[in-house]
């Protein structure tokens, strides 16, 4: 019996939601120019609690999605700017068309940004995830500024 795998396909916007922070389903940018993904957050900040550093944030940057972890790790990354910035980095869960992943994202503020959810390579070759254009092109609000 032969098995045969078909790749999941994801569209360059998508919705993705992480309910480890309750955040519902958001409209992300999937983009293959990127390495890493990022998570819009504001108040990102390291707080000593009894000799222990937490890391505080807020998703979204809405109050009732604030969170707080122990696990992360600082890492120098390359901002859309061009700029080497320091970033923190958490795995948490991210969930796309009803599955549940894995995912390293960075937390950074992304106001100033069109989408609040960046999703990266390293993410979609770590699952295998593949990537076509033509997927959710209704949802693409830019479409006339790359025409």
């Amino acid at each position: 019996m032969k098995h045969i795998f078909v790749r999941p396909v994801i569209g360059t916007l998508d919705f993705v939601s992480f309910p480890e922070f309750g955040v519902p389903s958001t409209l992300a940018k999937i983009d293959t120019g990127a390495f890493s993904g990022a998570l819009h957050c504001t108040d990102i900040k390291l707080v000593n609690v009894d000799g222990e550093k937490v890391l505080h944030f807020t998703p979204l940057g809405i109050k009732k999605y604030a969170s707080q972890t122990t696990d992360y790790r600082a890492r120098y990354v390359r901002s859309s700017s061009g700029h080497r910035v320091k970033r923190y980095i958490i795995d948490t869960a991210v969930e796309w068309n009803k599955k549940k992943y894995t995912i390293s994202i960075g937390l950074t503020d992304r106001k100033k940004m069109k989408r609040e959810i960046l999703i990266g390579r390293h993410f979609l070759q770590e699952h295998n995830i593949k990537v076509d254009t033509r997927i959710n092109q209704d949802l693409d609000d830019e479409r006339e500024l790359i025409r």
